[in-house]
């Protein structure tokens, strides 16, 4: 045994802050009679020890190998240094550093114990909506600059009391520096509102909370990062009246459940499914129905799946907690109107939601930074992301390799920026749809937010090529204004270099990219969404595109998908018969004006657009004609797919074109046999996935390059991925999915920063597609 007295410095980076890890310090210290100091900084936690070479060797290995849960070590270093002959071990005050950075928490669900406590009518806390520990509650939403201690976050305002503050600086409480620390006498309150009124609060404004839902009302309740709306999910009176004034006709709803038990009453439950439901990152999970019947059926009218979270906060919990005669689940939407980002301040609420409401459930916990629920589905067991914010969002990604400080600000649609910072990729929380002032104040407020506290002064700015998006123009604006390289990365050369980002691939690494989505600003001017790319960071070649056919009214066509299965039938030569769907959907004027705009090429972009020809396919089989949100056809094609069906329609590659011309053909005679449009579906997802691995063999005959990433948002479609990849396995490619950022476009802005950071690298600014 080692016994020679030693002295080190030990700096450690990663989510180290507000996690109770100064406290798991303490006691390592003290379990090994180590003396010194542990201290936060501004970029990382220090550790000053002194004692036998062996207690230091065994305190190094807990403290990589026995974390406490929230808490995450990126690097250890550990220097010697002089003795300084302290007395004991001790907790020091933090060390602010303007220059250096760290990451931060997510807000995480309540833990076990509070929970516990939450129910425990012998503890203090007893049925305190805002109990929490080092080991969860609100971290992100609540910061207002770094370190990370109780006056710079929104809780600064409440004194603690003494009882508090005993827990607060006693190290071996669970509660030490838990910088959200509160209880009934000195912590925050919630309180029930009606037309500006509060009439209960407490306990009282809970239980009148209670009743209204019980009675088919519908709430605005505050919550961790925002506001939600919610009802009673049972009640289809209730569900539909927030449909009408939430104006969100078909979107499902998000359902929230006291317990998983709840939830495996309406829905089958994987293990690994159970496990996301009940960590700490408690998203919303697409499940499988058990049985629907329970449920009104339009909160989630024609899915095939239900996303469902449970109550992951204390006022949850006691909002779905069950009783006799209290509905077993709750809708718990996100609290805006369609299209504006979720309300987040008492003020903002009560305009914006006060004619969707017919009450509201307001507390005085400030929130900082509004952020949306997380919402993920199964992919092969593994977690894969529709929406990464809450839980998720800011946990820095790690990247392989050391990144100058850049800003990618995303895309137009389901916006999420990024930036970058030593090996951190810090992807931001769910902006949402960039077509309004009020998401882009969203933006630009959470861009300012994540520059200050991860102390990032961009060297460059990235954005998509499109000249229209709102968050190119903030790009090509903020360049100019601070003079800075602007980097404008081709949107599907962002999404291959996202995916190989995300799976940790070398900054040269060559690969095949099946990039599908609905809209992507071309290089040659032209809407792209079918391609297949061969490329890394340093650039892209296409080789190979789903054939142009024109899109009528541009953007305007996505929202009547009829049109877009008569410009397909047209395109491949074939006659608008007047039994079919798409045509009875339009009038003798509608089919006129659009018979001319194609001829005559009038405002009728070519698109090579893999997500309109899934809408084309739901058009002209008439499973949807209007669509009220985003992929709403292409979803309802995908939930009415045969899922066993193996049929293949047939199709044709003419050197780097993909024509699916003799499918437009074959479906139709499948239609007018009388085939189920279930089977028809079936055979469309079979046919979609045999053009990606003949497109992919034929690009790996010629380049050598055998690794295929699917990026893009039609890949959230799981009956397409559940097709592909055994196909291309089969032929013995190595595939890259998505495992750490959404495959949509809110993970684009990873790509961005990545192209940018390798310019930057090189010292080369010149712009794609100029």
């Amino acid at each position: 045994m080692n016994v020679e007295a030693v002295a080190v410095r030990v700096l450690v980076r990663g989510i180290v802050q507000g996690v109770g890890f100064r406290p798991f310090i303490y006691s390592l210290a003290q379990k090994y009679h180590l003396k010194g100091w542990v201290r936060n900084t501004s970029g990382n936690v220090e550790i000053h020890l002194e004692g036998t070479s062996n207690h230091v060797d065994q305190f190094l290995f807990e403290l990589q190998n026995r974390l406490p849960p929230l808490a995450r070590v990126d690097s250890l270093q550990v220097i010697n240094t002089l003795p300084e002959n302290p007395d004991d071990f001790r907790i020091l005050s933090s060390q602010s550093d303007p220059t250096q950075f760290q990451p931060i928490s997510p807000d995480t669900a309540i833990c076990a114990d509070c929970r516990r406590e939450l129910f425990d009518p012998a503890n203090r806390r007893f049925r305190y909506p805002f109990i929490n520990c080092t080991n969860c509650g609100p971290r992100f939403t609540i910061i207002q600059s770094l370190p990370y201690d109780r006056p710079n976050t929104t809780m600064a305002g409440f004194e603690m009391c003494d009882t508090c503050r005993e827990e607060y600086q006693n190290p071996q409480d669970r509660r030490f520096h838990a910088q959200p620390i509160a209880c009934p006498e000195c912590g925050p309150q919630v309180w029930f509102e009606v037309e500006g009124r509060p009439t209960a609060c407490k306990e009282a404004a809970i239980q009148t909370a209670r009743e209204w839902i019980k009675q088919g009302k519908i709430l605005a309740i505050k919550g961790l990062g925002g506001f939600h709306l919610a009802c009673d999910a049972t009640n289809p009176q209730a569900v539909q009246t927030l449909r009408e004034r939430k104006q969100r006709s078909d979107k499902p709803f998000a359902l929230m459940a006291f317990d998983t038990k709840t939830i495996e009453e309406y829905c089958l439950i994987s293990p690994q499914e159970k496990e996301w439901l009940e960590s700490r990152f408690a998203p919303i999970v697409l499940l499988q129905p058990r049985q629907p019947e329970g449920l009104a059926a339009n909160v989630a009218p024609r899915q095939r799946r239900l996303g469902f979270m449970l109550a992951y906060t204390p006022l949850h919990l006691l909002l779905t907690e069950p009783e006799e005669g209290y509905p077993p689940v709750l809708v718990m939407t996100s609290g805006n109107l369609s299209d504006e980002p979720i309300a987040y301040r008492d003020d903002q609420a009560r305009r914006q939601l006060a004619s969707l409401a017919d009450a509201f459930l307001f507390h005085n916990r400030e929130i900082h930074m509004r952020v949306d629920d997380s919402v993920v589905q199964s992919h092969r067991s593994k977690l894969y992301f529709i929406r990464r914010s809450r839980g998720f969002a800011p946990d820095g990604l790690m990247i392989n390799q050391d990144l100058p400080p850049v800003l990618a600000v995303g895309a137009e649609l389901k916006n999420a920026f990024c930036l970058t910072r030593g090996q951190y990729a810090f992807l931001s929380h769910y902006i949402g749809d960039m077509e309004n002032y009020e998401t882009f104040q969203s933006f630009e407020e959470g861009i300012s937010h994540y520059e200050r506290v991860f102390q990032i002064k961009p060297q460059a700015i990235a954005s998509d090529l499109h000249p229209d998006y709102l968050a190119t123009r903030y790009a090509i604006q903020r360049a100019r204004d601070q003079n800075l390289p602007l980097v404008q990365v081709q949107h599907h050369h962002a999404h291959l270099v996202s995916c190989l980002g995300d799976n940790q691939f070398p900054a040269e690494q060559q690969a095949i990219g099946v990039i599908l989505d609905g809209t992507g600003y071309g290089s040659d001017g032209a809407i792209w969404g079918g391609e297949f790319l061969l490329g890394n960071r340093a650039g892209f070649q296409r080789w190979m595109h789903l054939k142009y056919v024109p899109l009528p009214g541009g953007d305007a066509a996505t929202r009547r998908v009829s049109r877009i299965a008569l410009a397909h039938l047209w395109s491949a030569g074939l006659d608008w018969e007047a039994d079919l769907p798409p045509v009875e959907a339009l009038c003798e004027e509608e089919r006129t004006i659009l018979r001319t705009q194609l001829e005559h090429r009038i405002n009728t972009p070519l698109t090579s657009s893999m997500g309109r020809l899934f809408d084309a396919v739901a058009g002209l089989l008439g499973i949807r004609d209007r669509i009220t949100y985003e992929g709403q056809a292409a979803i309802e094609l995908e939930n009415l797919a045969d899922e066993h069906e193996t049929g293949i329609y047939p199709f044709s590659i003419n050197k780097d074109e993909i024509d699916p011309s003799m499918l437009w053909e074959a479906i139709l005679a499948d239609w007018r046999n009388g085939l189920s449009l279930a089977v028809i579906a079936g055979r469309f997802h079979n046919t979609v996935a045999q053009i990606i691995l003949d497109a992919v063999q034929s690009i790996r005959e010629i380049s050598g390059v055998n690794i295929v990433a699917l990026s893009g948002g039609v890949w959230q479609n799981s009956l397409l991925l559940k097709k592909t990849i055994p196909l291309l396995e089969k032929s013995s490619f190595e595939v890259l999915t998505h495992q750490r950022v959404p495959a949509n476009d809110g993970g684009i802005a990873l790509g961005q920063a990545l192209v940018a950071a390798d310019q930057l690298h090189s010292s080369s600014f010149v712009q794609e597609g100029s």
